[in-house]
Formats: structure tokens, C-alpha cells, sequence
């Protein structure tokens, strides 16, 4: 593999690089000799994990990596912070921005779930930095629940799995060829 890279002018580094077993047939595998489940790794913001559908056949799950989220949402509550004194439409206006942002990139299948837990806690620093305006706290969940249903976006998958994206590019068929 470093001869391949060296090809393009690109190195590994050494403490960072390793093989491990991953794919369909690595749980079996493991399994057979005695060990656990196979090793996850975190590239590209994701992390990788071997997982079953629910009929069983094996996927490749993606998750945010819980670190890159957690930075996210700590610029988010910094951000609050600043601006905790602005208008309530400027505040859902600048975080709808940065929440569709975080979304364009991690709103991949399998990883809702994550997209989720994300909106809501960006939902409580939203509460949290509106409770700390004045002494006089008048925000309920309530209330922020339906300012979050009107200015920031639902989560949802935006990319479509590997497969479906490459048969869209990749005609197997071509009608009246």
C-alpha cells in the first residue's frame, strides 16, 4: 500500500495507519477465532461500523463522530452566547444556517438518529441562551419547541445510499439502445 501512495507523490504515516478486519465476512471471522466484534474507524467525520439489517445481511453503518459533533455544538452555544441579546428571528435565522450546514454533510443513511440528537441539543442551548436574557425567564419547552419547528429543519437523510447514487450515473439498461 505505500508503494501504491508513493506513486502519487503521498505517504502514510506510520502511527496512524493499520490494517484491521472490517466488511461482511469479518464478524464471522472474529467470531471463529474467539474475539469480539470487528474494530470501527473514524474517517471523513464518520465514524465506520460493521453492522446487520434487520433481515440480517450485513451494512456498513456511518455514524458522526461524537467529538466532531460535540465541537459542533460547542460553537453553537458559543455563537448563542454572543448573540443571546438579538432578536429571536436573527437567532432562528443564524442557527436554521448552521444547522442546515452540519445536516448537508452528515445526513447520510443510517445516521438520523445522530442528525436527531444534534437538532435537539441545539434546540436546549437555543432555550438555555434565551433563559439567560433577563431574570424574568418566561421561555417554556413549549414555546421553543415551536420556535424550533418554525425556523430550524427537520432532520433528515439528504444522500442517497452508494448504490442507488451509482445506478443513477451508471445506466445498467439504456431504453431503445
Amino acid at each position: 500500500m505505500r508503494e501504491r501512495v508513493a506513486q502519487f507523490g503521498l505517504s502514510v504515516h506510520p502511527q496512524k495507519t493499520r490494517l484491521i478486519e472490517f466488511g461482511r465476512q469479518a464478524a464471522r471471522r472474529r467470531a471463529e477465532r474467539g474475539l469480539g466484534k470487528p474494530e470501527t474507524f473514524n474517517f471523513l467525520g464518520f465514524t465506520h461500523i460493521c453492522a446487520r439489517t434487520r433481515r440480517g445481511a450485513f451494512a456498513l453503518k456511518r455514524l458522526t463522530r461524537r467529538d466532531r459533533m460535540q465541537a459542533a455544538l460547542r460553537k453553537i452555544k458559543e455563537e448563542l452566547h454572543r448573540n443571546r441579546h438579538h432578536a429571536i428571528p436573527e437567532q432562528g435565522a443564524k442557527l436554521r444556517q448552521i444547522l442546515t450546514g452540519y445536516f448537508a454533510y452528515h445526513a447520510v443513511p443510517t445516521n438520523a438518529e445522530k442528525l436527531s440528537a444534534f437538532r435537539h441539543h441545539a434546540v436546549r442551548a437555543w432555550l438555555w441562551a434565551l433563559r439567560r436574557r433577563s431574570q424574568k425567564d418566561k421561555f417554556s419547552w413549549e414555546r421553543i419547541k415551536r420556535l424550533a419547528a418554525y425556523w430550524l429543519p427537520p432532520p433528515r437523510i439528504l444522500h442517497p445510499w452508494p448504490d442507488k447514487r451509482f445506478a443513477v450515473t451508471h445506466r445498467r439498461w439504456e431504453p431503445g439502445a
